[in-house]
């Protein structure tokens, strides 16, 4: 099937003539209200949390019985596919998908990331929020903030030394780069504790250090020092190139507010937003997030309601002349890395 895309990156459509500003998004979130897909699905959770922690037990598991072979390491491949799925699980917790309370949600996100993964929810709590809030508004977005690679072109025009180069080179460097974000994931965690109150940096802190001592004991006491550095590194490279993946379509390429303009809610989520069609293996391996367009507009419906909100969506951004971005996995893909090779060509 044919991308669906409506040229993207393009000035934001205007309100219709006659109504309040923001008012167009009023009428979806009513309907989206009384559809009842707000609704929490706890026995859903409940099952995609206990299998998720039962299928990582069955790969250590594994990992026991297989010994200290090199063949071994290759179970790092379902872990990483295992720890993306707690990922996920984190990330629906931080945004109060599961739970009825904050509190209980928090907890949840506090096991699940910091604990089971050695991420701190509070770091990605405060990261994912503001990216949210002010989705590829550069200078608001962490997510399109200065670093290791740029997301315009003048960003990429200040980079200096090796940067540059990266920047030149950014859309060939930028799945090899992925395979370093599961430590810099790990590394911004604990960097976010030491501006927290002493309470985050006890409770936080402690989980992380709870994770690396449980991680580094079991692959340790499992396999030779060797197979062990070796089984953490394909796990923690995969990890990172799968999130990366997962991630990378949503929003790459996609539109991107000027310095100081404001706009509403709806055309702010929707047309900074892209969505990845692909049926029921996509939405597997992306978490539910390939609908990034309705979980920016609606962060708290739960992920397994968000292919069902999708046609109400659609239908209201055709009624109201928004721009409605989709397309298959493998052009979101090309999309993306041709946003980042066109930031990078004025360098080459």
């Amino acid at each position: 099937m044919p991308a669906t895309l409506y040229a993207p990156p393009a000035p934001p459509v205007p309100p219709v003539p006659g109504r309040a500003p923001g008012s167009d998004f009023a009428p979806l979130a009513r309907r989206v209200r009384e559809s009842g897909l707000l609704d929490r699905r706890r026995g859903y959770y409940a099952r995609a949390i206990g299998l998720n922690l039962a299928a990582t037990a069955a790969v250590w598991a594994a990992v026991a019985w297989a010994g200290d072979g090199w063949w071994t390491v290759l179970l790092g491949v379902p872990l990483a596919v295992l720890a993306a799925r707690t990922a996920y699980l984190g990330h629906d917790a931080g945004h109060r998908q599961i739970a009825r309370s904050a509190r209980a949600n928090r907890v949840l996100g506090l096991v699940l990331g910091n604990l089971l993964l050695g991420m701190g929810h509070g770091w990605w709590s405060d990261k994912h929020n503001r990216h949210h809030a002010n989705p590829n508004h550069v200078g608001k977005d962490p997510d399109v903030g200065e670093g290791v690679l740029a997301w315009t072109q003048e960003q990429a025009g200040r980079q200096r030394g090796v940067l540059r180069w990266v920047a030149r080179h950014q859309a060939a460097l930028f799945f090899p780069l992925l395979t370093l974000e599961g430590l810099n994931l790990k590394v911004g965690s604990l960097l976010f504790l030491r501006g927290r109150s002493r309470r985050d940096q006890v409770v936080e802190g402690g989980l992380l250090l709870a994770h690396a001592a449980g991680y580094l004991g079991l692959a340790f006491a499992l396999l030779p020092p060797a197979q062990a550095v070796v089984l953490m590194v394909v796990q923690h490279a995969l990890f990172g190139v799968h999130l990366g993946a997962v991630f990378a379509p949503n929003h790459k390429g996609m539109a991107m507010p000027a310095p100081g303009e404001k706009w509403d809610h709806l055309r702010r989520q929707v047309l900074t937003s892209r969505n990845v069609r692909g049926g029921a293996v996509v939405d597997w391996l992306m978490g539910g997030l390939n609908y990034q367009i309705e979980h920016h507009l609606f962060p708290g419906v739960p992920r397994c309601s968000l292919r069902r909100l999708r046609p109400l969506v659609r239908e209201h951004c055709a009624a109201v002349g928004v721009p409605y971005a989709e397309t298959g996995l493998v052009a979101s893909y090309r999309l993306a890395l041709g946003h980042m090779r066109e930031v990078g060509e004025p360098l080459r």
